[in-house]
């Protein structure tokens, strides 16, 4: 059996194959933990698990916290806005402050690219046993969240055991703002390393001819990225990220890449749509879509978010 080795997880850029089959496989244990009526666990008591989150987030911060508390951790959260952030401390000396307060696992979220690996080496220079999860850096990598979607889609091909190399030529598609998105980076790595064929859509201007050098498919239409795909994955419009107008309108941009019902009759016959969620309705998805349990695995993507953070918290604290 796969032993975890990893102190971090920054990024899935080169994760193997047998560290995501050990992140699903404890995954799927802990879905059975959250099936009883007692939904919790030792495996952390008297470890300290802070959420640094510089960035707004629902589902991610929750998510953590919730599967901290399952696991038996003690929690701390942080509020940016009113942190001593206000009065001039930087962010390595509040790493250090929740360090020094004797933190085991740091959950790091901020909008700048390179802040959580940034922390996790100062940690490393600290000479302590602080383990770093990245939570969400800039436009770089949501490791945890494309984690969360291989279980999703493995669970749904395979729901007695759901494995990794089940997505071995499986068809996925991305469509939306792959440009602005950490979430299809981390995602095309998992998939990639899994044996996934992927094709990202979208408007040139969010979907640049450059992520061809990844290894994916590229489409400036929808058609051919919806053809025969097994699962299509949008995305959101990060707006909060353009310094631009990169498309005429979202009307428009709905009408060219948003995903409805009657699209996915160019898919596989049991295709299933993701979203990573903040969802914007009528835009890249409808909102009928998205409420149809039978095609949706969107609630099924947060239900499993738990279970994969229960997974990699309890992985990483194995590690001295």
């Amino acid at each position: 059996m796969e032993t975890w080795t990893r102190k971090h997880v920054i990024s899935l850029e080169d994760f193997r194959s047998e560290e995501y089959e050990l992140v699903i496989k404890t995954a799927n244990s802990f879905t059975e933990v959250l099936s009883r009526r007692t939904k919790k666990v030792p495996t952390l008591q008297g470890k300290v698990v802070a959420h640094l989150f510089f960035e707004s987030s629902t589902r991610t911060r929750n998510s953590f916290e919730l599967a901290a508390k399952r696991l038996s951790a003690d929690t701390l959260n942080f509020n940016p806005g009113t942190s001593a952030l206000n009065k001039g401390e930087t962010i390595l000396d509040t790493a250090r402050t929740f360090w020094a307060m004797g933190t085991d696992i740091m959950v790091i979220r901020h909008q700048h690219a390179g802040v959580p690996a940034l922390i996790a080496e100062d940690m490393d220079h600290l000479g302590g046993s602080v383990h770093i999860l990245n939570a969400g850096d800039g436009k770089h990598e949501h490791p945890t969240q494309a984690l969360l979607d291989l279980f999703t889609m493995c669970s749904f091909l395979n729901p007695e055991l759901p494995q990794a190399s089940s997505l071995q030529g499986k068809k996925v598609a991305i469509v939306g703002d792959v440009l602005h998105s950490r979430v299809a980076r981390s995602n095309v790595w998992s998939l990639l390393t899994n044996g996934a064929a992927v094709h990202l859509a979208g408007p040139p201007t969010l979907v640049p001819q450059g992520f061809r050098d990844l290894g994916v498919t590229v489409h400036h239409s929808l058609a051919p990225a919806l053809k025969d795909a097994d699962f299509v994955m949008t995305l959101r419009l990060q707006t909060e990220r353009m310094s631009q107008n990169l498309i005429p309108s979202v009307r428009e941009y709905h009408r060219e890449f948003g995903i409805t019902a009657d699209r996915l009759s160019l898919c596989a016959p049991e295709v299933r749509v993701l979203h990573p969620g903040p969802v914007n309705r009528g835009i890249e998805i409808s909102s009928d879509l998205m409420d149809d349990l039978r095609l949706s695995l969107i609630n099924r993507q947060v239900t499993n978010g738990v279970a994969i953070r229960m997974s990699v918290l309890y992985l990483i604290a194995t590690v001295d």
